[in-house]
């Protein structure tokens, strides 16, 4: 079963932070999954993200990929925290 996410990305440091996400990002590809919607605040220190996976198991996937570790350790401690709410349409 595919489901939907909304990522509430608080950009600790705005600059690494953006550069985490764009890298990142990259990686759903690789897990089936994708980027429907990328916003920022208007402040510039968070984002939100609409995502989507074909299934949990791909989802942890992408949570569990090494290359997210390798970023995350690529910029210490500006790395974004976030926050990940499953979510459906509204009929």
């Amino acid at each position: 079963m595919s489901m939907t996410l909304v990522a509430v990305v608080d950009l600790v440091e705005a600059e690494t932070g953006r550069q985490y996400e764009d890298r990142v990002l990259v990686l759903l590809k690789r897990h089936g999954g994708r980027l429907e919607r990328r916003l920022r605040s208007t402040d510039g220190l968070t984002e939100v993200h609409l995502l989507w996976f074909p299934s949990q198991a791909a989802y942890d996937a992408f949570l569990a990929d090494p290359r997210r570790a390798e970023i995350r350790a690529e910029l210490g401690d500006g790395v974004p925290t976030s926050r990940v709410v499953q979510v459906e349409e509204v009929k």
